[in-house]
């Protein structure tokens, strides 16, 4: 059995005092992916306190036309609301080809942000991994890593993020507003997230004891001109193989800014914003569309089993772009198939 304390915070001030104080504590909302771990004993925290109770569930306007979104906010109240279908159906596309109807009604906002990789070796604690055992190597890199990542890999590590969602907000260039002991702050959400280095185990930028408050999202754009293109192995509750969402500003037929991030491939949510410059001013065409795949994938690197995703990425990129410019988004399902 794994012991660990409980509490109940009825603030974010004392949920903040409660996490800051105890290096062995954690947040918990959800649960959906850290009740998990535990039962794997990935992660054994010391004591839970649970955020749930925190005024952190409505979206509201912002002043610059945008939608401010609770951390608290469940990712099925996120993916059918109003404001998001009509102003970011990109958003409400990847949150929809993620997991099931059940997990999306008790997943949070904020928590979808802190996934942990679902790599083999770091769930099964009989095996090296860097990220849950930092210095014990990665078992990996020369093992089975079909699923793995094929950009901004390290020595030290190759696995990749789960998101759908977080690949949506990186194309829309969210902000993440966090609160802790130093008060509060805002992250763009490039910077969220962290490539492996020499520190795996270190997952995004958050300092322990902040807490995510909420995630802004800037005044909408694109239009109809989006698509969330999600490959995987099945057509229901798997992870990503490669997903990719786009966004296209059009004048006429001429592109006059590009989003393009991809999901499944790296550590993180990948974008290249020298990929998108190459967009600018083109018209939208498989020849254009090779052209910035081919810049996002520079440098791209399988490691065996995986080789078969940096094709399978450029082909990705250059249809999901094809289906943005058509306005012909990727439908999502509204029956958990993801």
């Amino acid at each position: 059995m794994m012991n660990f304390s409980y509490a109940r915070a009825e603030s974010v001030a004392e949920a903040i005092s409660a996490v800051s104080g105890d290096p062995h504590a954690h947040y918990i909302a959800g649960g959906t992916n850290l009740v998990d771990l535990m039962k794997y004993d990935v992660e054994r925290p010391g004591r839970l306190v649970d955020i749930t109770r925190l005024p952190l569930r409505e979206i509201t306007a912002t002043a610059g036309g945008g939608l401010r979104i609770g951390a608290l906010v469940p990712n099925s109240d996120l993916a059918y609301d109003p404001r998001v279908e009509r102003d970011y159906p990109l958003l409400a596309s990847a949150i929809l080809a993620g997991a099931s109807a059940q997990l999306r009604n008790a997943a949070t906002t904020g928590g979808n942000l802190l996934q942990r990789t679902r790599c083999y070796y770091f769930y099964d604690v009989q095996t090296p991994c860097n990220k849950r055992a930092p210095g014990t190597g990665c078992g990996a890199i020369g093992g089975v890593n079909r699923i793995h990542a094929i950009l901004g890999a390290s020595e030290g590590c190759i696995a990749t993020h789960p998101s759908d969602m977080c690949v949506a907000l990186a194309a829309l260039e969210a902000v993440v507003h966090v609160a802790g002991p130093g008060g509060e702050r805002t992250i763009a959400f490039e910077d969220f997230h962290r490539l492996p280095g020499d520190r795996p185990e270190a997952d995004n930028t958050l300092q322990h004891g902040e807490l995510i408050t909420a995630v802004e999202l800037p005044a909408p754009r694109f239009g109809p001109h989006h698509t969330y293109l999600k490959l995987r192995d099945r057509l229901s509750y798997a992870f990503a193989l490669v997903s990719v969402a786009a966004g296209l500003e059009l004048d006429g037929d001429t592109i006059r800014d590009a989003r393009v991030a991809l999901g499944g491939v790296a550590h993180k949510p990948w974008r290249v914003p020298e990929a998108e410059a190459l967009l600018r001013g083109q018209k939208p065409s498989r020849e254009a569309f090779g052209a910035a795949a081919d810049r996002l994938l520079q440098g791209a690197r399988g490691q065996g089993d995986n080789d078969f995703k940096i094709e399978l990425a450029r082909r990705a990129i250059v249809r999901a772009l094809e289906q943005a410019a058509a306005a012909t988004p990727q439908r999502q399902s509204d029956k958990s198939i993801n």
